[in-house]
Formats: C-alpha cells, structure tokens, sequence
C-alpha cells in the first residue's frame, strides 16, 4: 500500500495499546513522562547486544520501523476507540485476538465494525490526539537518512493516522506500508481495503518482500518493532531488533537477538 492516497483529508495520530504505551513513557498530555518512569523500564528490562545491534544497523541499506509502541508511543485503534466511545468494547476483542482466538484480519475488522468512526470523527481526532514521537526516534531517522539508509514504515494501523508521523519524521509517504480505512459517499465508515498486505496476518513479511524487489538483492534490511508481527518479518527481513522503550513484550524480548529500550543504543559510542 506504499504509496497510497490517503482515505481521509488530512492524517496523524496514534494507534491501539495506549494505555500501558503513556504508563510507561508518556502522560495522558502526550509528553514525556518523568525519568523515573523510563529509568524503571530500562532497569526491568536491560538491552540484549546493544552494540551488537548498531553495528547491524550500519551493515543494513534498508531499516523498517513499526509503528505503535515504536515510532510513537501510543498504540491505536484503541486509542480511536476510546476517542469514539467504544474503549471497553474494543478491548475485549483485542485481548482475545492477542491470544490467538482470531485471524489479524478478523479481528481489524470486527473492532473497525464495533468503532464505525466517521470521517469526521477520524479527522476531529487526529486534530485532538495527535501522536506522540518516541524519544530519540526523530535524531536516529535523521542519522540513519544522513548515512544514505533507505527508512519505510510497516504498520498493522491506518495510514490516514501515519502520514504526519511520516511528514514529521521526513519519511516519504511512498515509503508507509499500512491499512486504509474507506468511507462512502456521506463519511460514514464502510470498510477497510483487504488488498492491503499488512491487513492480514504475516502482512509485515509480505511487505518486506516487495520492499525488497526494489533493491539490489544483497541489500540488508533490518525490522525494528515491539511486536511479535515484527519478529516474524524475519525472512524475508534479514535480521530483527526488539524495541522496548514504550512497552515491554516479554516472548518478544526472550526470542529477540538483539533488544534495545532506546533509539540512541543503536546510534554508536559518538552520536
């Protein structure tokens, strides 16, 4: 879905897991929390091969990021939900999904049709909540973009709430690989576009693989992610980062090679 028009006028903002996303690294005003808060993650959770994991970085032509928990620190559709009224509702059906009670797809589709967000209230709340960068993240882009590394977003979210996250960030939208909410012709929420690869289970995968008809075949492509969808992109993805800064998975920390809790563990000795 590089590439694509976005579905609604204007994009930014989060997407699904927030709550543990803001207990961990941001308050409810979408800034930073206190040190003491980032100080207890780091110490619960310690990096595994830090330097390791930089020097996978500057090996790699291609990094991919996800998103949610990741590139900002909310989790969204949620976060969309809870915006629409919908919070406790959603939740259930995500916990379940979480526990394997459903396909990826399944479950997008049964929250989108319990939330119904009209286009309207997607704008209002993309104008209210807008996302919240995950610290560092901005200053390792740059670095990576000054190194002549190729950046893309894969996300499980929605493309209309990425975009800005992408402008911020000077990633360009043919670079953002994520669903599409589609509305009809009154604004009412209709569907979301199945064709999309990361509306389906082992989507990321299947977006790395497109990814990389696009490179020389010796380019090295590094995923970076808090999630187990993230882990599983490895192949085609070459090798996998765990990312714990917002929040912690604990079956994606114990089979990550390499996991870090902060962007800059992956810049060297002297950025």
């Amino acid at each position: 879905m590089s590439g694509s028009v976005l579905s609604i006028a204007r994009p930014a903002a989060t997407n699904g897991h927030s709550l543990l996303a803001k207990q961990m690294n941001c308050n409810g005003n979408g800034t930073t929390a206190g040190a003491a808060k980032t100080t207890v993650a780091s110490a619960i959770t310690p990096p595994k091969q830090p330097q390791l994991a930089a020097k996978v970085i500057q090996q790699s032509q291609i990094i991919c990021f996800d998103v949610d928990s990741t590139v900002i620190c909310e989790e969204g559709i949620d976060e969309l939900a809870e915006y629409c009224g919908k919070g406790s509702e959603v939740a259930r059906v995500t916990k379940e999904a979480m526990g394997g009670a459903m396909t990826f797809q399944d479950a997008l589709k049964i929250r989108l049709n319990i939330i119904r967000p009209t286009q309207q209230q997607v704008r209002d709340f993309i104008a209210e909540r807008p996302s919240t960068l995950t610290k560092n993240v901005k200053r390792f882009v740059t670095h990576l973009k000054a190194e002549g590394k190729q950046v893309y977003l894969i996300s499980g979210g929605f493309d209309c709430l990425i975009a800005p996250v992408a402008t911020e960030l000077g990633i360009p939208l043919t670079n953002v690989y994520a669903n599409k909410m589609l509305f009809d012709y009154l604004g009412n929420y209709d569907s979301f576009d199945i064709s999309q690869p990361t509306s389906r289970s082992g989507g990321k995968a299947e977006a790395i693989s497109m990814i990389k008809q696009k490179y020389n075949e010796d380019s090295l492509i590094t995923m970076i992610g808090d999630g187990a969808t993230d882990l599983e992109a490895v192949p085609p993805a070459n090798y996998f980062i765990g990312f714990g800064g917002n929040v912690v998975r604990p079956e994606v920390y114990r089979r990550a090679q390499y996991y870090v809790t902060d962007f800059e563990q992956l810049m060297g000795q002297n950025e």
